[in-house]
């Protein structure tokens, strides 16, 4: 049996006070009022110069001016300049206040992803009877435990947050006789509504963790079972599961990340973030079972298995490049406006992030993985796996701050503390399940074909 180390659980407590403090930093610190804004734009516009400068400098001054009504002819001009500068303003403020908000969510989704991709890919394992995985179940049933409270955090995170997040939660966008009234929202109303979302959020956590509920149960059962009915079961319960999951999961997506830009919509977008998920996913089952292994743990998992673990991180690495390539090209080659409005945003503003995830994950692994004695070296595939890691976050980020801050991105104090705040808990969740089973499945039927695996 495992013990949970006091050590480790004191770090992941320490990451989640620090993460508590910055992120309430970061949201006290965006509580900018709209002259603070203007202010802060009109210091930005001095440093760039041009005419810019001067039309805040007008924003500025009107809002200060008691008498900008009676104004001569000649300056009703500048004040068209003024009122196009309170609403430029107006903006900039949105985003800022959006800021926490978006890295609070980005953090929260990536690493209830991981807990998805990993029930996933265990689901996978056990319906088409894998022989080289088992050593691995209990390493992935433990990550699977953060599932439930993870997903249940982003949605509450998604609820609170409101149109700092999503747009179409602000009931303007709907009213025709709002000044913020879209048509385009005003449609898909009848998906896009926060009672909808709801319902639809509890039927995907519902579902996921009800299958997580019984793999685990019927896990435990088959370690003391005279015969192999809970292998059975298991097996049963995966297949169904597998199919409830490729169509909850795009849903998903549509819902919990898509639908920051309704404007816009990807007909491969749920594949897009399923991949991203499934090798974050992936990565994480190596890193944690080479953690344990360097702690003596988990004696029975040999190179031969990092060597499987490490190819798939590689071969889920390509089909991620493939699935973010199609769904660029083909947006790209149609050049469609309301299309192509999701990429031009971000090469304007994101071009960083936005070409560094790609170097990050696809160009690293290749050149990393694509040896297969590479595969085998540990610290080799730890690097390698933290950079992924890092990557699928950038791609989350890039998928969420266009939508909701605009040009106004930073990675700062906001982000790293939601990072720190969602690792601490993770890892003191994953931890504390994989204290509480043997790390060893004891009677399942490929058991003895797993531990004597080689490539």
């Amino acid at each position: 049996m495992y013990t949970f180390s006091n050590r480790l659980k004191t770090f992941s407590i320490i990451l989640m006070v620090l993460g508590l403090l910055g992120v309430g930093y970061g949201f006290m610190s965006s509580h900018k009022s709209l002259d603070e804004v203007k202010t802060m734009l009109a210091e930005e516009a001095s440093h760039h110069g041009g005419g810019h400068a001067e039309e805040v400098s007008h924003a500025v001054a009107d809002s200060h001016d008691a008498h900008a009504e009676e104004a001569s002819h000649s300056d009703e001009a500048h004040g068209d300049d003024a009122h196009h500068g309170d609403a430029h303003a107006e903006h900039v403020m949105h985003q800022i206040h959006n800021r926490p908000w978006s890295a609070l969510y980005v953090a929260a989704f990536f690493f209830m992803m991981i807990a998805l991709g990993v029930l996933a890919f265990y689901a996978i394992q056990i319906a088409s009877q894998a022989g080289w995985s088992p050593v691995l179940f209990r390493v992935m049933e433990g990550i699977t435990y953060y599932l439930l409270p993870g997903a249940l955090i982003v949605v509450a995170i998604a609820i609170f947050s409101g149109d700092h997040i999503f747009v179409w939660m602000n009931p303007d966008m709907v009213n025709p006789e709002s000044d913020h009234y879209d048509a385009l929202v005003a449609g898909k109303s009848g998906w896009l509504n926060k009672t909808g979302f709801v319902i639809r959020a509890l039927i995907f956590i519902g579902g996921w963790s009800l299958y997580r509920y019984f793999a685990r149960k019927f896990s435990i059962a088959q370690d003391t079972a005279e015969d192999n009915k809970n292998f059975k079961k298991s097996f049963r319960i995966a297949a169904g599961f597998l199919v409830f999951f490729i169509y909850t999961e795009s849903m998903m997506s549509w819902d919990w990340i898509m639908s920051v830009d309704p404007h816009w919509f990807s007909t491969l977008f749920g594949w897009y973030v399923f991949a991203s998920m499934f090798v974050s996913g992936i990565t994480v089952i190596a890193l944690i079972t080479l953690y344990l292994k360097s702690k003596g743990q988990l004696e029975f998992v040999n190179e031969n298995h990092l060597h499987d673990v490490a190819k798939f991180m590689f071969a889920f690495s390509i089909f991620w490049t493939y699935l973010w390539f199609s769904q660029f090209m083909l947006i790209w080659y149609s050049n469609i406006p309301e299309e192509v409005t999701y990429f031009v945003t971000r090469f304007n503003d994101y071009k960083l992030p936005f070409l560094g995830m790609v170097v990050m994950n696809f160009v690293f692994p290749i050149l990393m993985l694509m040896n297969a004695d590479y595969k085998r070296i540990p610290w080799f595939v730890v690097m390698t796996g933290l950079v992924i890691l890092f990557g699928h976050y950038i791609d989350i980020f890039n998928m969420i701050m266009p939508a909701t801050v605009g040009d106004r991105w930073f990675i700062g104090i906001p982000e790293i503390s939601s990072i720190l705040l969602f690792a601490g808990l993770f890892i003191f969740i994953v931890f504390t399940a994989l204290s509480k089973a043997p790390l060893l499945v004891k009677r399942y039927p490929f058991r003895k074909e797993s531990e004597e695996f080689h490539y």
